[in-house]
């Protein structure tokens, strides 16, 4: 005997709730704007912050230099200034002195060593200069730095005049000549470190220092 089939089962609904698509709601506008404010202060606080250390170079190269005595910083001659110390040592090769220039970004200057290189005997002073000229429309103070390199021949490398670490003013337009008057120490040859050292370089570099 074949019985009948009862009444379908009917299964319970469920709700569908739809798969996201990928693409998520942003932060609220509110969040969104202190976001763009943070960063933007913080770019500026950089920024003020390197423009500060740029201008600070000077004085803390000057001041790490005169404290670690590093840097290839040639010696101010002070005591060195004995006449016997000012006689050249002929019986010793010459040492070839060249120089070299460079100019910051922000200072609109032009600097240049008039002459490539000079020959000089140990305790032979030497005069030699540079040019600089303001290429702007404006009055601008500059100040330089120097080095000497190797960095080992500092120590015998004595200025008896020297612009570096002085600010300069020069007028728009106006153009000077900036001596400097040396002399190797005339023991220089007898060095044990200094027998390998034919060559000297002596490097400046002019900064911004502030605008008149």
């Amino acid at each position: 005997m074949t019985e009948k089939a009862g009444p379908a089962t009917r299964l319970p609904l469920r709700h569908y709730t739809p798969a996201p698509t990928g693409r998520s709601r942003g932060p609220p506008p509110a969040e969104q704007q202190h976001r763009i404010r943070t960063s933007f202060f913080y770019a500026l606080s950089v920024a003020v912050l390197l423009l500060g250390l740029s201008y600070a170079a000077v004085p803390l190269y000057r001041l790490y230099c005169s404290v670690m005595g590093a840097g290839g910083k040639a010696e101010a001659a002070t005591d060195k200034f004995q006449p016997e110390n000012l006689v050249p040592r002929r019986d010793t090769r010459p040492i070839r002195i060249t120089f070299n220039s460079d100019v910051s970004q922000s200072l609109n200057w032009s600097f240049k060593p008039q002459q490539k290189e000079v020959y000089v005997y140990p305790g032979e002073t030497a005069l030699v200069f540079y040019t600089a000229r303001n290429n702007s429309d404006r009055d601008i103070v500059g100040i330089s730095t120097y080095n000497v390199t190797p960095s080992k021949a500092g120590a015998y490398f004595n200025k008896i005049q020297c612009f570096c670490f002085e600010e300069q003013m020069l007028r728009a337009g106006e153009q000077v000549d900036m001596p400097i008057f040396f002399f190797i120490d005339p023991d220089f040859r007898e060095q044990p470190q200094m027998r390998d050292v034919d060559t000297i370089t002596l490097s400046y570099t002019f900064f911004n220092a502030k605008r008149c």
